[in-house]
């Protein structure tokens, strides 16, 4: 016990101050104060020199306050640790027997197994000769009482199978838990009854008002996932705040925090600095789909070079996780069944009056409420014991205070009561992470230092009725739509077998193709979010930088309203060409998604106005400025908004340098590279030479950054991709064929010659054996890629593109990629993106450049989509059943597209940003 607490504590100390100690040393080195010949020498003579009382009480001059911090943190992780060996010593008996260690003695203590709050007090984990238990230093009476609502719920299921919590010993503020061993799967049955089982887990928790269950929550024991710390149940939904993006808006978000996606469970990414596109849930978390990041280490240790830097980290397998490769795609269905067969169970309950006894039972339990994120926490933490904070704490801690303030403006639920954010800076300088309780029969929450926070109310009462008055049926959605969030590529691909392919049928090709583009614009229309004010949203998986998550629409062309727009702008101009059949309610519905791209952008210049400081758009021509400036103006040639659509792109336009100096890759979908070809559109709208400068601004960056990569070749590193990639998303392809159209526009020779070197670096990835270009981000080698993202419909229709502006393509390239989208491209999905409708646009334009595959003509393409269609149902990959209105990655695109099929339409494509010029 006593080694383990040693070892704990200087572990502790040394995260505190370190930085201390390296500024210290380069500070001794500097002035001369080393006097040893080499620089391994002076740093021994430093740690010499700083293993005295002394040299800690000399800093008291720079660092007031530090040798106090520190000393209280000292005492109370050793009074907590003499507690831990009390505690034990008295129920030493009952403990051996909840790890089935007899009278084993005790081999290990783990200190620190979670964060460090009120005092000091951590979990500890015991082991004796091989058997574990676990020490909770708070109050365990949730965990038995959930234990026997789970037992009475699931009664019917298999005990083997049973979803559960560790066996507990109770006691007065404390408790012991049997520690759950982490077990992969050993077939496929166990599999099912796993993801059945988190289904079950999902219904309990949308119940009982479950968050925080990230993925070190959850422990995943053969069939059974195991929550190992429930003690965050019944928590509120904050009470929504106007976001300034309209009401509806605000009503879906609201949505979204009442549903499944509050769990953690579900996969989604974080958005907070440090914390940007990381998965913490405890489904997802999947290894490989984890953003690269780096951890602060101490470079050139043992010299007096000595300097904080940092490292890259590689994530750990979850504990959480099933199968050492779990394949989430093959088993969401059953998490979706698992939720829906428990949650009936749960309503019978509550109709045979069951329910309401289990949940009263829950009313005296201490349970904890997260106001803020550990990871905030975390970072405030890091500021508050910097070496500069320690030498002026009153202005580190007004420093904390005012970032606290700010976000409880922001934050709903977070406390803005100044005593109760003193408190939990104190906890913090203390290194406590604070700590807010209750139980569910009162609801005002117990914070840091004895505060209050939140009114009295019946919790279990509340949580009951919320829960009564869902629409199960929305967190269903939300569960299939969660899935996508799981991986951080645009267009995974699920495993498993392609879609059914019925024999195809011409026969009333025309009005099938009407009825299915009509049918999801009625979908469109009921699907639809709407606020009093006029503003309209949809929730659906959305991607952004820091990957997919599934919230109310974002302001872009790839899965964001821009697109939706856009769509409705285009079904109602094939409707007045009686090429599409009428969809009451539309108009309205364009109207109101209008309202809300105008209050979008208006709260972002209200924002830039009053000096806040917000992180610049990115400039991409799908996720970003550009592919707003796009729709605008697309919108303004159909005549649908008049010259505010050329003010907008304007305007816009103008906060594209920032975006640029800004963006940290180059590529086509969010990068530089992307403001392009809006900018050459604008510049054509507009007749001002200033948004060409503007482009060729950019082209001499892309110039600048590219990189040779052997016979002839050149891409572009990117942050997720450090070697670069082909393809026209991120790679080579979508950055040469902007410089293309550049070269094109201005007649610039070196935009040419890298653009043609950017072409041959992707024609060094084509495999003529496979009959494809290989996918650069697959851990396996040559594997194919034949989608608009990555590989040959991306690869075809910007040389199509090309080509009928004048470039000069080689001749079989078309050829060649719509014989690889032909083959390996179509029959897994429906989306524009990495669907079928993608390699439909480019097997259309190798018809019409007499190099479609053999055996394809127009008629039997159109009626083979069609047919998939009819036969499958519309599909839009990861997201599954789950409507999703995007343009490129959802039903969207596929209803863009089947008005695209009509006779004579001139709707522009939108994988190459269609328009004059």
């Amino acid at each position: 016990m006593h080694a383990a607490a040693d070892a704990a504590l200087r572990e502790t100390v040394h995260r505190k101050v370190s930085r201390v100690l390296l500024l210290e040393l380069n500070a001794a080195r500097v002035a001369g104060r080393l006097t040893a010949p080499d620089p391994a020498a002076r740093w021994a003579e430093f740690t010499e020199l700083s293993d005295t009382p002394a040299f800690w009480e000399s800093l008291s001059g720079r660092y007031p306050t530090l040798l106090g911090r520190l000393h209280t943190i000292m005492r109370r992780r050793c009074d907590s640790a003499v507690t831990l060996a009390r505690r034990l010593a008295a129920d030493r008996a009952a403990v051996a027997a909840l790890g089935h260690a007899g009278a084993d003695e005790l081999t290990g203590v783990e200190f620190g197994a979670g964060d460090s709050h009120r005092g000091g007090q951590s979990v500890a984990v015991l082991e004796f000769a091989g058997r574990r238990v676990v020490y909770k230093p708070r109050s365990i009476e949730v965990d038995a009482v959930l234990g026997r609502f789970l037992a009475a719920v699931f009664d019917g299921v298999p005990e083997p199978e049973r979803i559960r919590v560790p066996e507990v010993i109770r006691r007065d503020g404390y408790g012991w838990a049997g520690y759950v061993e982490h077990r992969y799967c050993s077939s496929d049955a166990e599999l099912a009854a796993f993801y059945r089982g988190i289904g079950h887990w999902l219904a309990v928790m949308r119940l009982l008002g479950g968050s925080d269950l990230h993925t070190e929550n959850l422990i995943a024991c053969g069939p059974v996932p195991v929550v190992v710390d429930c003690e965050t149940l019944f928590g509120l939904p904050p009470a929504p705040r106007p976001s300034g993006l309209g009401l509806a808006v605000d009503r879906a978000s609201r949505l979204v925090d009442e549903t499944v996606l509050r769990t953690g469970m579900l996969p989604t990414r974080g958005a907070a600095l440090g914390w940007r596109g990381v998965d913490s849930s405890s489904v997802g978390s999947l290894p490989g789909q984890q953003p690269a990041g780096q951890a602060p280490v101490i470079v050139d240790g043992g010299s007096d070079r000595a300097r904080l830097g940092f490292a890259p980290v590689t994530a750990t397998a979850a504990a959480s996780h099933p199968s050492a490769q779990p394949v989430l795609a093959d088993h969401w269905e059953r998490v979706v069944a698992g939720f829906d067969e428990a949650s009936a169970w749960l309503r019978a309950a509550d109709r045979a009056g069951r329910l309401d006894p289990l949940l009263a039972a829950f009313a005296d339990c201490p349970v904890r409420m997260v106001l803020r994120g550990t990871d905030v926490y975390e970072e405030v933490a890091r500021m508050l014991w910097h070496p500069k904070s320690l030498h002026d704490e009153p202005a580190a801690v007004a420093r904390a205070a005012g970032l606290f303030a700010q976000m409880a403006e922001q934050l709903p639920g977070a406390p803005s009561d100044p005593a109760v954010i003193a408190a939990e800076i104190t906890d913090l300088l203390e290194g406590d992470v604070p700590f807010f309780t209750t139980t569910p029969r009162v609801g005002r929450l117990t914070g840091p230092g004895g505060t209050g926070w939140l009114p009295e109310r019946n919790l279990a009462v509340e949580a009951l009725r919320r829960w009564r008055a869902a629409d199960l049926g929305l967190d269903r959605v939300f569960i299939s739509a969660a899935l996508v969030s799981a991986y951080l590529n645009d267009d995974w691909m699920p495993s498993g077998d392609p879609m059914p392919a019925p024999p195809p049928r011409s026969d009333g090709l025309d009005r099938r193709r009407r009825a299915l583009a009509g049918d999801l614009m009625v979908q469109l229309r009921e699907g639809a979010i709407r606020g009093e004010d006029g503003t309209v949203t949809w929730i659906a998986p959305v991607l952004g930088l820091t990957g997919w998550s599934v919230q109310p629409l974002s302001a872009d062309l790839y899965s964001g309203l821009p697109g939706v727009a856009l769509l409705l702008a285009a079904y109602e101009r094939e409707v007045a060409r009686g090429c599409a059949d009428a969809v009451e309610g539309l108009s309205e519905l364009l109207d109101a998604s209008l309202r809300t791209m105008r209050a979008a952008e208006a709260h972002a210049e209200k924002l830039r106005a009053a000096g806040t400081k917000v992180r610049p758009r990115e400039p991409g021509a799908y996720v970003g400025l550009g592919s707003q400036i796009w729709t605008w103006l697309t919108l303004h040639r159909w005549g649908v908004v008049g010259d505010e659509g050329v003010d907008r792109a304007r305007a816009l336009g103008r906060l594209l340098p920032e975006a640029i100096a800004d963006a940290v890759d180059f590529d086509l979908l969010a990068g530089p590279s992307g403001a392009i070809v809006p900018l050459l559109h604008l510049a054509d709208a507009t007749g001002e030479a200033a948004w060409t400068d503007l482009a060729v601004g950019v082209g001499r960056k892309l110039v600048a950054a590219a990189r040779p990569r052997g016979r002839g070749g050149v891409n572009w590193p990117s942050s997720r991709w450090p070697d670069g990639l082909g393809g026209c998303a991120h790679g080579a392809t979508g950055v040469g064929w902007a410089l293309a159209r550049l070269a094109l526009a201005t007649g610039d020779a070196e935009f040419a010659a890298t653009a043609e070197a950017a072409f041959a670096f992707e024609e060094s990835l084509y495999d003529p054996a496979a009959g494809g270009w290989i996918d650069l981000r697959e851990q396996e080698p040559g594997l194919i890629a034949s989608a608009w993202c990555h590989g040959a419909v991306g690869v075809g229709v910007t040389a199509a593109d090309l080509a009928r502006r004048g470039w000069k393509v080689p001749d079989d390239l078309v050829a060649r990629a719509a014989a690889s989208a032909h083959r390996f491209g179509v029959g897994w999905n429906h989306t524009l993106c990495h669907g079928d409708l993608g390699c439909w646009e480019l097997l259309v334009a190798a018809l019409e450049d007499g190099r479609a595959p053999e055996g394809v003509d127009r008629g039997s393409l159109d009626a083979r989509i069609v047919g998939s269609l009819e036969h499958n149902g519309p599909v839009s990959g990861l997201a599954r059943d789950a409507f999703s209105p995007a343009l490129m990655s959802g039903l969207g695109g596929v209803a863009y597209q089947l008005l695209r099929m009509g006779e004579g339409t001139d709707l522009p494509s939108v994988l190459v940003l269609g328009g004059p010029g």
